[in-house]
């Protein structure tokens, strides 16, 4: 099964989980917009929310390349929490993996996600938040293309 997400222009849905150190779970919802341009840059745009809560919304800008054919890609993201950061991404048979790492920052935060696919349309999200070598937050959300 070829991947669908990033490597294909699309709208994306995004539900489930956030859990932040000593708190109690909150639903997540959010919007994924990715867009390809003709010289194999891309751009991804995330916006998340929590309904119920009154916990500020979090926004992604990715963009990154991707060469034809290859399984490796870097990344640079502005986070409207995290500031500046800068990943790396590896594109594997059922999942896609990225790593980042937060640019001139004291607390040495970095973030790891995985995004296991299910079907063309459907991919199962993990990712983490990390302050040196503990955990911040964590989120679990299925993710969903729409037509």
């Amino acid at each position: 099964m070829a991947h669908t997400f990033l490597l294909e222009s699309g709208r994306w849905t995004l539900q489930g989980n956030w859990l932040d150190r000593d708190t109690m779970p909150a639903t997540v919802k959010g919007k994924i917009l990715v867009a390809w341009s003709r010289d194999e840059w891309y751009t991804m745009v995330t916006k998340l929310i929590f309904p119920g809560s009154d916990r500020e919304e979090i926004s992604f800008q990715y963009r990154g390349r991707l060469n034809t054919g290859d399984r490796q890609y870097t990344f640079v993201l502005q986070h409207s929490q995290l500031g500046r950061v800068e990943g790396e991404g590896w594109i594997a048979p059922e999942s896609i993996v990225q790593r980042y790492w937060v640019l001139g920052d004291r607390q040495r935060r970095t973030g790891f996600e995985t995004l296991h696919q299910l079907s063309p349309d459907k991919y199962c999200l993990s990712s983490s938040v990390m302050a040196g070598h503990y955990l911040t937050s964590t989120m679990e959300a299925m993710v969903e293309r729409q037509e």
